[in-house]
């Protein structure tokens, strides 16, 4: 996995918690009920430690079993992984421009409902993000040779979408939200079909599915493992030179109708006409 892809992965879902955060925080200060703040900061910090603790237990876990069951492990984790990501890409992509005033109204019942209710709003908030975050990046770098790079990228990323959602909160910096939830979505699809494309190795790896030395077809020669521009493709898109039948057909069925779906046109609701006059 190279630091771009993992950077990617932390910008992406970093990002959309700085969001969630950043809009409680701005609501809070302008309804003057700034005493609820480290309500907030607490929940997004129980987040923060439940996500890490997810991914420790994810590496543990993956440690500690025999060869087979450690396969089966992987491609249970990637295949969670590119069905998170891609229920993220599809929720995003609808929600983005509605994200702050649903934000607004959630923590405006969570405020009548006493102190307890906002650290719990901050935690969901900001735990859901996490939690994809860890189980996206651990899938991503298996079958990776064990190098800083992947950590290095995804705390780039978070801290990348840190300052933006800072900026957005001090009103610094202005970005179109739908463009770039489409632009990176696009980029997260052929992401999350490599991950699923790995998740079949990994099931012929542990003998679920036959056919790991069937096959399609092999570009050694013209894409060499231990080449930049061969390791950048295996890293960010799990692009091998020597894939398997089963492989291509996975990376070929989920990358194809996601693409479909996700760059048809969104459907509006139309907007009723107004009353007649009395």
């Amino acid at each position: 996995m190279t630091v771009f892809a993992s950077y990617l992965i932390g910008l992406r879902e970093g990002l959309e918690a700085a969001l969630v955060v950043s809009v409680l925080v701005a609501f809070l200060v302008k309804s003057d009920r700034k005493d609820k703040l480290p309500h907030v900061w607490g929940g997004v910090g129980v987040a923060v430690a439940l996500s890490v603790g997810f991914g420790a237990l994810l590496t543990f876990t993956a440690a500690h079993l025999d060869y087979t069951g450690q396969e089966l492990f992987d491609a249970i984790t990637s295949l969670l992984a590119v069905a998170f990501v891609t229920w993220m890409i599809f929720w995003m992509r609808r929600a983005a421009r509605a994200l702050s005033g649903e934000l607004r109204g959630k923590l405006s019942e969570a405020l009548e409902l006493g102190s307890f209710a906002v650290v719990v709003m901050a935690f969901l908030a900001v735990a859901r993000e996490g939690l994809e975050t860890a189980l996206l990046f651990f899938a991503s770098v298996q079958g990776v040779t064990i190098t800083p790079e992947p950590l290095i990228g995804i705390t780039l990323g978070v801290l990348s979408s840190v300052l933006i959602g800072w900026g957005i909160y001090r009103s610094a910096i202005t970005i179109n939200l739908t463009r770039f939830f489409t632009w990176t979505g696009l980029l997260l699809i052929l992401v999350a079909a490599g991950i699923f494309k790995y998740g079949v190795h990994d099931l012929q790896e542990a003998g679920v599915v036959p056919g790991l030395s069937t096959y399609a077809f092999d570009i050694s020669t013209v894409l060499p493992a231990d080449s930049w521009y061969g390791a950048l493709l295996s890293g960010m898109l799990n692009i091998t030179p020597q894939p398997s039948v089963a492989e291509v057909v996975a990376w070929a069925a989920y990358l194809v109708p996601t693409l479909f779906l996700f760059l048809r046109p969104q459907r509006t609701k139309p907007t009723p006409a107004p009353a007649p006059a009395a």
